[in-house]
């Protein structure tokens, strides 16, 4: 089964030839996706497997339609941001439920490397925008590294507080380990300009207004999430990658919200899986004291059977499609 994505609303792919495209070699593998060579060298394939990471970390337990799910979820986004004009997308098509087929971009990981004129060409960071008070802002908020004036809150507030309006961060990409950084260091290390910065920044919330009305018909809260961007054609913005899926973004049960809980409907259930048994703890120790990471344990059978309910049920409730 082939599901056709690009339509008259998405004319960045219109002139895109796709016969059939032999698949070459993987070019790189991810914690949670494989990238292939196609015929066309301008088209890319993602394969997306079963894995699952956590705190950069591959956890050695499949997740059953893990992959699928995140395929399928993303695709739905991204269908929705071009037929709604927000910016163009990297998707050409979605050939199998696992797999789709993206527009190349060129990836430049030096620092400041980037030329003013480059097209189709990857920007060397991440955007988190943040809607509520929850995961590492919670703690960065508790150790005073984020401040309640920043985030529109109470000096007093409490886990879960909704901000006062969306708050956009940056951070590295292709460092060891993600880093928050300011816009001036975001703009040296991308060389984009400042033009080019606000207008991803307001792609940022103009996709987040959309996933928040969709997540909302079937009673789910957009916490946060996080998004990765090219320059296409004339330097426009394009999004690209994966995003609003279990993986990259947290949402929470809107009822039990109401009823004053944040119940988890995330990849944050799995991370607070390892935090209870004190792996977490250990990785950090490890980590802070610059030796080798400890190795992540498997899932226990009941949390892989939990999980994989959680992905295909997510989807569901996120695109109002069936599973």
């Amino acid at each position: 089964m082939r599901w056709v994505l690009s339509d008259s609303r998405t004319p960045m792919f219109n002139s895109l030839s796709l016969p059939f495209l032999g698949m070459g070699e993987m070019l790189y593998q991810g914690k949670v996706k494989q990238v292939w060579s196609t015929d066309d060298p301008d088209v890319l394939e993602f394969r997306f497997t079963n894995q699952i990471s956590v705190f950069d970390q591959i956890i050695p337990s499949l997740i059953p339609r893990k992959g699928e799910s995140l395929n399928r979820t993303t695709a739905h986004w991204f269908k929705l941001v071009e037929g709604e004009g927000v910016c163009g997308t990297h998707l050409v098509e979605v050939n199998a439920a696992d797999r789709c087929l993206v527009r190349k971009v060129e990836v430049i990981k030096e620092p400041g490397a980037i030329p003013r004129d480059m097209e189709w060409v990857f920007v060397p960071l991440e955007f988190i925008c943040r809607h509520y008070l929850s995961g590492s802002a919670w703690r960065r908020f508790q150790r005073g590294e984020l401040t309640p004036e920043q985030l529109g809150v109470s000096a007093d507030c409490e886990y879960g507080a909704k901000l006062e309006k969306p708050f956009v961060e940056v951070t590295t990409k292709f460092e060891a380990y993600d880093r928050n950084i300011d816009r001036t260091e975001a703009l040296e290390i991308s060389n984009i300009t400042d033009e080019e910065y606000d207008a991803i920044v307001t792609a940022v919330l103009k996709i987040d207004e959309i996933i928040e009305r969709e997540a909302a018909k079937n009673g789910l809260i957009h916490v946060d999430g996080k998004k990765e961007f090219a320059l296409g054609p004339g330097r426009k913005v394009v999004l690209v990658d994966t995003f609003g899926t279990l993986d990259e973004d947290r949402w929470w049960d809107a009822e039990a919200y109401a009823n004053g809980e944040c119940i988890e409907l995330s990849k944050e259930f799995v991370r607070t899986h390892y935090i209870n048994t004190g792996h977490q703890a250990e990785l950090k120790s490890a980590r802070d004291a610059g030796t080798d990471d400890p190795p992540i344990p498997a899932l226990p059978q009941s949390v892989i059977d939990e999980t994989a309910a959680l992905y295909a049920s997510m989807y569901e409730r996120l695109t109002s499609e069936t599973f």
